[in-house]
Formats: structure tokens, sequence, C-alpha cells
């Protein structure tokens, strides 16, 4: 448990093939089933203070608690993901901390010191910020608005995560109100 955060609720993967990651995760491993969206919508997005336009797709699913997140870049804008894998690196690269009260915990992480890597909205999914903490593969620090819809995408994540029994591996993300 974060003494500033609180619990790490996602642990999120930057992969050069999403497909072949779901495929390992879900055959190998045994966690599934995954919500993909191909192209999320980042709006607002900025990388170190200057406006990009990163495409990226997404997958989701859950081990118990922990949501697993797989993200793949599709284009060459500037983001803390490309920086990643143009690194050497392929794998875990940030946890995330979701909130309620995202400004709030957002300002309480600048006044600690905490610098903007990259930052954006997912539309109706909510703000995120990834903070520049990455000080060896895998340690950058997603910060996460979860309330409305995000939050019911979560939990629809979860509960088909618990019962799932092996099929349909593969999934679109839900349609949500």
């Amino acid at each position: 448990m974060s003494r500033i955060f609180g619990a790490i609720r996602q642990n999120g993967y930057v992969v050069k093939d999403i497909q072949a990651a779901m495929r390992h995760w879900s055959e190998v491993i045994g966690v599934g089933p995954w919500f993909y969206n191909e192209a999320v919508p980042l709006l607002d997005f900025t990388y170190k203070g200057t406006p990009a336009a990163p495409i990226c797709s997404v997958a989701f699913s859950n081990s118990g608690p922990l949501q697993i997140e797989l993200i793949q870049q599709r284009n060459d804008a500037p983001t803390l993901f490309r920086d990643f894998l143009n690194a050497g690196h392929e794998g875990l690269q940030h946890f995330a901390y979701w909130t309620d009260n995202f400004d709030v915990e957002r300002a309480k992480a600048l006044k600690l010191g905490y610098e903007v890597g990259h930052e954006g909205s997912t539309g109706k999914y909510g703000p995120f910020t990834y903070f520049q903490t990455e000080a060896h593969p895998g340690t950058v620090v997603e910060l996460s608005s979860v309330i409305g819809i995000k939050k019911q995408l979560f939990e629809y994540i979860v509960t088909a995560a618990r019962d799932w029994d092996g099929r349909d591996p593969i999934r679109a993300f839900p349609k949500l109100d």
C-alpha cells in the first residue's frame, strides 16, 4: 500500500503485439477475458507539456482485484510508452492508482515534486496522468480517475474475469451508458 496514493490497482504492460500478448495471457497464464479497444480516444494529450496525438490499442482483464492492462502504441507520437520501447524494453511499464478525486490527488502529487510525463483524457472514461518516476523499467506511476462509466467498465471486467471459463478470450469493450 502506498502511503501517498493507496493500493496499486493496475499493472500496465507496453507491448509490441497486443494480439499476441492477449493470447499469451489467456492461453498460457489463464487470465481473461480481455476487453479490447483498437484505438482508444486520447484527448488533450500532452507529452512533457507538449501536445501529441498517439494512437493506442488497449486491453484490460483482471487477476483477482489487480487489473492487467496491455498497451500497443500504433504510431510514433511522443509518449512514455514509445520511450519505454525505444529504450529496449517491453513488458511492465507502469502501475496505476485509481481515484474518485483526481484533481486533488494530482495536485498532491505535484506538490510532492512528481513531474508529469504524459497526460490526457479518454473522453467519457476520464483523465489520467503518468508521472516521470521510472528509476528502472516498470516504475512509472499512473494516476487515473475511476468514476462514472469508467468505474462501470472496470467493475464489469472484474465480474467477467471472476466467472471466466476460458471461452471467448478477446472481446470488445461492452456498451455502457
